[in-house]
């Protein structure tokens, strides 16, 4: 489970959660509930969430995943195992890519641009495509820096990327879906609650795609700026974010930095506010950017 648009409401947690909880598996061993961002339960459905964990089913497992776990209701919490995980070393994850045949650049960039989480630099190491996004990036600034009409169409650049991404979830969804199905590519009877859920949990990513690809695209506008400041300064390549660029020398310090903080103020806006008009958002970070750039 994971949130539709802001909130997971309680009509999924009742759903995905309380009805399959206690209900016969088709086949024996646990269930397992995963629950992305859990921060974000509504109240109403933090509340039918805390029925199913004052009282779990025997075969259950229910897994809290958030980055903001003392958002989380205190009685929420107060029923959970709590595990802290931190970031992965950088060495760790450079020494595991590169042992999995990854390129030692390609593998140092993976693990700076995630910041220690080893699925996501797995992805973006081996993904032809993985550095799509920051692709977009480095054109989106490209074209910031060359003015007002530059940065409204740095904001087009962001959205097609964005609409691509969202279009081929289509083949990630048919792979997640070919293990519940027969020879013949029809469902299995079994499994068709599992397919239900798979197919909803889809269409409620695919709703949250472009938003979520538009945040890489200026994460990675951030690390070029931030590569930009800390070369000025007489940083070497251990301290870039991307390591296998040379920064663009065509912003001074200043500038780069009032970038950085306009591109970021532009992220968590982009984060709070679900019903943010994402065009508008990203052309006024990039005519700040541009007229920084000028």
């Amino acid at each position: 489970m994971e949130p539709e648009g802001r909130d997971i409401h309680v009509d999924t947690i009742r759903e995905e959660v309380w009805h399959p909880a206690y209900r016969t598996a088709p086949e024996p061993g646990r269930k397992v509930f995963l629950i992305r961002e859990a921060d974000r339960l509504s109240p109403a459905a933090a509340d039918t969430l805390l029925k199913v964990l004052e009282e779990p089913p025997a075969d259950a497992v229910l897994l809290l995943l958030s980055a903001r776990a003392h958002e989380l209701p205190d009685t929420v919490l107060s029923r959970c195992h709590v595990v802290t995980f931190t970031a992965l070393a950088e060495t760790f994850v450079v020494d595991a890519l590169t042992q999995e045949g990854v390129e030692p650049t390609r593998a140092r960039l993976a693990a700076r641009l995630t910041g220690g989480n080893m699925g996501r630099a797995r992805r973006l190491a081996n993904d032809p495509q993985g550095l799509a996004f920051r692709d977009a990036a480095q054109e989106a600034v490209r074209l910031a820096a060359q003015g007002p009409a530059g940065s409204l169409a740095a904001a087009e650049v962001v959205l097609d990327a964005a609409k691509a991404y969202k279009a081929g979830l289509k083949n990630e969804l048919e792979a997640e879906l070919a293990p519940f199905l027969d020879e013949k590519g029809r469902p299995e009877e079994a499994y068709r609650g599992a397919i239900r859920r798979i197919e909803t949990r889809h269409k409620r990513r695919e709703r949250r795609s472009e938003r979520d690809y538009v945040d890489w695209v200026l994460l990675a506008v951030s690390s070029l700026l931030r590569d930009r400041i800390a070369s000025a300064v007489g940083g070497g390549g251990d301290l870039l974010l991307n390591p296998d660029l040379v920064p663009d020398d065509s912003l001074g310090v200043p500038r780069a930095a009032a970038g950085l903080s306009g591109v970021e103020a532009a992220r968590a806006a982009l984060a709070e506010d679900f019903n943010l008009n994402t065009r508008l958002l990203l052309e006024q970070a990039f005519l700040r950017l541009g007229e920084l750039a000028a």
